[in-house]
Parts: structure tokens; C-alpha cells; sequence
């Protein structure tokens, strides 16, 4: 997944249970990956500054909402199937 243009690309991402997902900021601002207030989810990045990246294993399937609690506007989604 990249960060870029404040935007995170692909926008929805569907991969199987077990996956490893790294987020690469490429934008010269700092960015989050940081689960959907209210959705319980695991994402919880520290602020990515330009080239740093962030993992996650997705363990258990489900709907994933994230966003960027720096810029609130910059949504995605990771959907996990079995």
C-alpha cells in the first residue's frame, strides 16, 4: 500500500486471512494508519514520516476501515477473507 498525494492507493485492498500488509508514506507530510473510530480494528500506526513504513498480519477475516487520524478525509478499507 502506498501513502501519496494524501490518498491511500488502492483505496480498497481484499487479501486472504494470514497476509502481511505494509503501508509506505511517500508524501512529503506525516500520515497514520489508524483503524476506524468505533470499529475496534488493530490498526495503530505512529505518524509515518516521508519513507517510513508500517505492517500489519491480518489474522482474522473482516471489513478493516482505516484512516489518517492526522488527516481525517484519507479513508481506505482492507477486506480479509478466509
Amino acid at each position: 500500500m502506498t501513502i501519496k498525494n494524501f490518498a491511500y492507493s488502492p483505496p480498497a485492498l481484499t487479501v486472504k486471512t494470514g497476509t502481511t500488509v505494509t503501508w509506505t508514506n511517500t508524501d512529503p507530510d506525516a500520515h497514520t494508519v489508524t483503524s476506524k473510530q468505533g470499529s475496534g480494528g488493530p490498526l495503530q500506526s505512529a505518524a509515518l514520516a516521508t519513507n517510513d513504513t508500517y505492517s500489519y498480519t491480518f489474522t482474522t477475516p473482516g471489513t478493516y476501515p482505516y484512516y489518517c487520524s492526522i488527516h481525517p478525509f484519507m479513508i481506505a478499507t482492507v477486506e480479509v477473507t478466509a
